[in-house]
């Protein structure tokens, strides 16, 4: 049985990211076919998951889990500069949330 893994670019796979492009530019990008995944490997799109529960390749949950981690301070961090965009409050409920997904890959 093969493994699933997670895209490399942890935080721009799946519906949701895919979602956001097209609200913002108004264009439907292609799915990849073949990436690159958080262990390294090139795997079939196929055959990754964003959801932690469905991720089996351990590396690639360590993988998701620093990019959640590290989004997390990212945003917190971004919300503290002068003319940030987004208040403190709501990079608190977007660093809560990559934490918790974050957990879910470590777990």
């Amino acid at each position: 049985m093969s493994h699933i893994h997670v895209d490399r670019k942890t935080l721009e796979a799946g519906a949701a990211y895919r979602n956001l492009l097209v609200s913002s530019t108004g264009l439907v990008p292609d799915e990849p076919t073949v990436v690159t995944t958080g262990c390294g490997v090139r795997a079939p799109y196929a055959q990754t998951s964003v959801r932690p529960e469905s991720v089996t390749c351990l590396p690639c949950r360590e993988h998701a889990a620093a990019e959640h981690l590290r989004y997390a301070d990212q945003v917190e961090r971004l919300s503290r500069m002068p003319g940030s965009v987004i208040t403190p409050a709501q990079a608190g409920e977007a660093a809560e949330w990559a934490r918790e997904t974050a957990r879910k890959f470590a777990n």
